[in-house]
């Protein structure tokens, strides 16, 4: 087949219709310059268990990770109670070296007391110290050894669950992204007609990248934050519960710090990003239209909405920004009364000989690591919530109906006659608004179908069956007598070419877009569909010919240059059936001349279905059909049609002798509309 792409949005369909998604506008649909994933989830437990079953065939490494981050985590929690006992054995050692060499411990205690130097005694008296005696560096040694090793395994076996993690994780979002290719290639026509361009792209684009990212990121930082929580807090019972009661104090204050501004700076964001396509939005148009901008003198107008919109933006991202940075400075000014509280009273214990300063020194570095990864909890439960949103709205698109099922039966000779006909047919986009109802025509093999009609008559809806785009209520079409719901949907398009009012180019060069319609062509092939077509013409005046790179945009080739390689396409690929879809509406009238002598070339011994607007493009055609609320009103040549004086010759009246009554026909147009959508 030689589709340029997916039909425009056909006759029947309304914006109405269109389903309620949560969208915002994307570059795809002249919006802001990008969609952004959903924030929350609709149903955040079920998709969160079916994102995590993704992870299902890569169970046995995902337990290897988790066992990674666990050795990780107990390590790194261990470690500060080993540096503690370190800084015991520097303080015994300073302590002992000031003590009598060959009396014991006890003995120094006693006479401590005896002075009235309770607390230094209590404090000796809990130290593990050898009068007389000072630092002790083997075991120093020993223990500091012991703490780096700790910390370089911890950080080995972090990098390694990190490594196997994100392996993983790409294995099932390459996937992922392969099911989701797989699903849109099997999505009826009606599934994109019915929703935003740009949503669907972000759903397959944005939307997959966030939940690789939550995968990636979510997942293993929640993990290790969790477990490094419930670690510090056991060690700091283990440690001293009075001052593990102390530290726990600001956990509550943090969280009503958190949730009071939290829920201020999310509305505040929300805002901001509203904000954001609005003026991204206006810079679009700015630029897409500033040729029009500059005819109409409009510059200046065009500067101050930038400008309104740029400081709305302003307002409401530094808004956004100050209360949002008021957060940590709050937190951590908790944290420090916490600190402040932990700093005295475990002073006071260690001067009471109730606990070591070792102990104190690592109760402090856990108080003071304690409040790192509630942050990243924090931070990684807003990406998780993300990635789970955004994992919804995929799973959407992948539990969407998909078109029905084939049942090919039947087979087409590797040459058909063209042979189409429409057997009291009817169909309909919705049940409760009927589009085509009994309609029958016969197309002779090697004969041109024109087919007229106001807008919403079902011209466009009338090729897409043909093509099964749609598929029908009941009757039936058949090419060259078979059924086409009996031939596969591969088949059959590869038996028909079609040529678009939007011509479509791929990136890549001129020869390599005429190829498109048929991979297995031959140079020559090429080189006779693009003579055929008129393609060779301007070609061989460009510099280098057909290698020439079509841009991004295709704005190094003219409108009409573009839709004759697309007739060069549709020619190569030798098609029995051919559907044009008002070809020469965007092109000058000597281009359109150019461009009817190509479609009279790739017509020759085709049957053709022509959709026209311009009645003159169709004076030639075999068969003309006048269509208007899904019923064909008339059927003929031009020359009969005008002699009849009806629909035909009133729509040909319209655009050739304008002495019509255009409000008549503007309010039967739209009554016919009314009763198509």
């Amino acid at each position: 087949m030689s589709a340029e792409k997916s039909s425009p949005a056909p006759e029947g369909i309304q914006p109405d219709d269109l389903e309620e998604e949560e969208y915002r506008p994307s570059e795809a649909d002249g919006g802001a310059f990008g969609a952004m994933p959903a924030k929350k989830a609709k149903n955040f437990g079920p998709s969160a268990k079916r994102l995590i079953g993704l992870l299902k065939p890569e169970a046995g490494k995902m337990a290897v990770v988790v066992a990674f981050i666990i050795v990780s985590v107990v390590l790194t929690v261990i470690a500060p109670k080993i540096l503690g006992k370190a800084m015991d054995v520097i303080f015994a050692g300073v302590i002992g070296k000031q003590m009598p060499a060959g009396a014991s411990k006890d003995q120094i205690v006693e006479g401590l007391r005896a002075q009235g130097q309770n607390n230094f005694a209590d404090m000796l008296a809990g130290m593990n110290l050898v009068p007389g005696k000072g630092i002790d560096f083997n075991q120093l040694t020993f223990l500091i050894a012991v703490i780096l090793l700790m910390y370089f395994v911890a950080g080995l076996f972090m990098w390694a669950q990190g490594y196997i993690l994100n392996r993983l994780v790409m294995r099932v979002v390459s996937g992922l992204r392969r099911d989701v290719e797989a699903k849109l290639n099997r999505l009826p026509l009606g599934y994109f007609d019915t929703r935003q361009r740009g949503d669907v792209l972000s759903r397959v684009t944005n939307d997959v990248d966030n939940i690789q990212q939550a995968l990636q990121q979510a997942f293993s930082q929640l993990l290790s934050s969790l477990l490094q929580v419930l670690g510090i807090v056991v060690m700091m019972f283990i440690v001293s519960w009075q001052l593990a009661l102390i530290a726990l104090i600001a956990l509550p204050l943090s969280g009503v710090v958190a949730g009071v501004i939290g829920s201020r700076s999310q509305k505040l964001f929300q805002a901001q990003w509203k904000n954001t396509g609005a003026l991204n939005g206006q810079i679009e148009e700015s630029f897409s239209g500033h040729e029009l901008a500059t005819v109409f003198g409009r510059q200046e107008d065009m500067v101050e909405r930038f400008d309104g919109k740029n400081e709305e933006l302003f307002k409401a991202s530094f808004g956004a920004q100050f209360v949002s940075g008021m957060i940590f400075p709050i937190m951590n000014w908790v944290s420090y009364l916490a600190y402040v509280g932990i700093a005295v009273v475990g002073g006071l214990r260690v001067a009471a000989g109730q606990m070591s300063l070792g102990d104190a020194t690592a109760f402090i570095q856990y108080s003071r690591e304690f409040t790192q990864p509630l942050g990243q909890i924090a931070g990684m439960a807003n990406m998780l919530q993300s990635g789970v949103a955004s994992a919804e709205r995929t799973f959407e698109l992948l539990d969407a109906d998909e078109q029905e099922p084939e049942t090919a039966t039947q087979h087409l000779p590797e040459v058909t006659d063209g042979h189409v006909t429409f057997e009291h047919v009817y169909f309909s986009y919705s049940e409760d608004k009927p589009l085509i109802e009994d309609l029958s025509l016969t197309a002779e093999p090697g004969n041109t179908v024109a087919i007229v009609g106001p807008t919403g008559a079902g011209k466009t809806t009338l090729v897409n069956l043909i093509m099964r785009f749609y598929e029908i209520q009941s009757g039936r079409i058949t090419l060259d007598g078979v059924d086409i719901r009996d031939l596969s949907r591969a088949e059959l398009r590869s038996k028909v070419g079609m040529v678009l009012q939007d011509a479509w180019l791929f990136g890549g060069t001129i020869y390599d877009n005429i190829r498109y319609g048929n991979l297995d062509a031959t140079e020559d092939q090429i080189m006779a569909a693009a003579k055929a077509t008129y393609v060779d013409r301007f070609v061989r005046a460009l510099p280098d010919g057909y290698s020439t790179v079509i841009d991004e945009e295709g704005t190094n080739v003219s409108a009409g240059e573009k839709q004759l390689i697309t007739i060069a396409r549709a020619f190569v690929s030798n098609p029995s059936l051919l559907i044009l879809d008002e070809a020469t509406s965007s092109v000058d009238t000597r281009t359109e001349l150019l461009v009817q002598k190509a479609m009279r070339a790739l017509r020759s011994d085709r049957t053709s279905f022509v959709i026209a607007h311009r009645l003159s493009t169709i004076r030639d055609a075999d068969t003309i059909l006048v269509m208007e609320n899904g019923k064909i009103v008339e059927q003929g040549n031009h020359e009969d049609l005008l002699d009849r004086g009806g629909a035909y010759y009133r729509l040909y009246m319209s655009q050739f002798a304008g002495g019509l009554d255009v409000d008549a026909e503007i309010a039967a147009a739209t009554a016919g509309r009314e009763t198509t959508t």
